[in-house]
């Protein structure tokens, strides 16, 4: 949200006035307190240290300013301006690149500090959430002690805030918006939404079509907004637009919804001396993986997805993330702890002695997936992977190896061979996979796919009527019909009943190492037996067939 002040801090939206705290009122019990840090993006980088302590700065998404440092906005940098105007404006601009996950980890503490005062605490986004002023009013007795208060706790985390206490959730994001460094308290007394909210412009609902659609039709304020009947802004706008409307009306229903704090599920063992074999560190760390085995079931939880950090004597650390099937046990957990180890094993040691080129001095477990336990039972019909299975694969994983054990998934590309791709038991499908599989490859095979792809390309003949081979030529057309196949190739041909084709793949041709020029054509023969058959020019090879 934007921090810039309006003219509405001298019209009688005054925090001093104790007159107007809506103390008493029928609507003080539903009121609600929003907490602004402006400019987190901002203090998140500073605070990390991506960005420097001072002077100009602003984060940037997608080749846009996302938000500017006080000084950078001075300068004329804004959010939504492009990189190249924002330098060109300002040429000591420092910059960094927007990273949501350092934003929120960075307001978590002062999330923690707000539930100290309040535990009902609703975050909104990084750097903004709200809480319910009816707690915090009844310990301080006023809003204005209650606001005040916030304020102190703000300081104590050394973050700048702003405070908006209104009737509605909208209602007090605007007040917070409005107020400045030198009135961080805005308090629009109770009953008092609608008229704090008329004046204001319509650009500040966060619905872009709808804001140009009201400013063309010369509705140019909320006020303007809450006026329509709202049985033509229903026909007009629809559902959304009915929501947007109570909001400018200042009857927005919605109400603080406080978040349960997180629970903390990581396990750390540390290790003095530090340990050499990796069987010693699995082994040691078989408490703690039962620990939060059974702290996630206790909560009703199960995990499906972990992340090891393995950290040496010497202070790298090893991370990896892995996935299960069905959910983890502390057997798995030592399992994927000795895996991820098997790098690490010093090659002149050999694998039987299991010594590492370094000792591990730490692990940290961190549960990154967790499911309710009862989605992680079979259903009615038995989905899900079978217990007597997985059991069994994850035993010879364990004797074997993390790679003793493959499964295959699709991926992407016009070739079958290419389509194929072997993950180890357990582990998630990479997510290129995923994307590559869901592009559109022109040229590749079109469905059904054929039941049987063969491990390797197996040569056969494919000839004409004359008994010529027939020929794929350089624009991907043949030199004749086919008419016999011989799939074997030890020279009993088989009738061409039907064919299709061909189907030219032509890829990588700036590349000489990795290029690949193939033509395709299915062929059915009398025995009814339907080929999937690759050329090069003058060899055939069967690729697959339909069963």
């Amino acid at each position: 949200m934007s921090s810039t002040s309006s003219a509405q801090h001298g019209t009688g939206w005054n925090h001093t006035d104790p007159a107007r705290t809506g103390i008493g009122s029928s609507g003080g019990s539903e009121r609600v307190v929003v907490v602004l840090s402006p400019r987190w993006p901002i203090v998140s980088a500073r605070g990390t240290g991506r960005l420097p302590g001072s002077g100009p700065a602003a984060v940037i998404d997608r080749g846009r300013v996302a938000a500017a440092s006080a000084e950078a906005e001075r300068e004329g940098v804004l959010p939504g301006q492009r990189l190249r105007d924002a330098q060109s404006r300002c040429p000591d601009l420092a910059v960094a690149g927007w990273e949501p996950g350092a934003d929120q980890q960075a307001f978590e503490p002062v999330v923690k500090a707000l539930e100290e005062v309040s535990p009902a605490v609703q975050i909104i986004e990084p750097g903004c959430c709200a809480l319910r002023a009816r707690g915090v009013r009844r310990y301080h007795g006023t809003e204005e002690e209650a606001g005040r208060s916030l304020l102190r706790v703000l300081d104590g985390v050394h973050v700048p805030g702003r405070i908006g206490i209104a009737d509605t959730l909208f209602a007090a994001l605007q007040a917070a918006d409005r107020a400045t460094d030198d009135v961080p308290l805005v308090i629009v007394p109770a009953g008092r939404s609608a008229a704090f909210l008329a004046p204001l412009p319509v650009g500040v609902l966060p619905d872009t079509i709808l804001v140009s659609l009201l400013r063309r039709l010369g509705r140019h304020t909320l006020g303007d907004f809450a006026a329509m009947d709202a049985a033509a802004v229903r026909d007009r706008f629809g559902a959304a637009g009915v929501r947007l409307h109570r909001w400018a009306a200042g009857t927005d229903p919605r109400t603080v919804v406080a978040r349960t704090p997180p629970q903390d599920f990581d396990r750390v063992a540390e290790f003095e001396p530090p340990l050499m074999r990796a069987d010693q560190v699995a082994f040691a760390f078989r408490v703690a993986a039962e620990d939060a085995v059974s702290t996630l079931a206790d909560a009703g939880l199960v995990c499906t997805r972990i992340h090891l950090t393995l950290t040496g004597e010497d202070g790298v650390a090893s991370e990896r993330s892995w996935t299960h099937p069905r959910h983890f046990t502390a057997g798995d957990i030592t399992d994927r702890i000795r895996w991820q180890l098997e790098g690490e094993v010093a090659s002149g040691s050999g694998p039987a002695s299991g010594r590492l080129e370094q000792p591990v001095a730490r692990v940290r477990l961190s549960p990154e997936r967790t499911e309710p336990i009862g989605q992680a039972g079979d259903g009615l019909w038995g989905a899900g992977v079978d217990e007597h299975v997985n059991h069994g694969l994850t035993r010879i994983q364990s004797m074997l190896g993390r790679r003793g054990v493959l499964t295959a998934v699709t991926g992407g590309g016009r070739l079958l061979d290419e389509r194929r791709v072997l993950v180890p038991w357990g582990d998630a499908v990479p997510t290129p996979v995923h994307t590559e599989a869901s592009r559109p490859w022109p040229g590749a095979l079109p469905g059904p796919a054929p039941a049987t792809v063969f491990d390797r390309l197996h040569p056969v003949l494919l000839l004409d009527g004359a008994g010529r081979p027939v020929l794929a030529g350089g624009r991907g057309e043949l030199s004749a019909a086919p008419d016999r196949l011989d799939p074997d190739g030890a020279g009993t041909t088989r009738a061409v009943l039907a064919w299709a084709g061909p189907w030219p793949v032509r890829q990588r041709w700036w590349d000489a190492d990795r290029k690949r020029r193939v033509d395709r054509v299915q062929v059915v023969d009398e025995t009814s037996a339907a080929w999937l058959l690759v050329t090069t020019g003058s060899l055939w090879w069967a690729e697959a067939r339909y069963d």
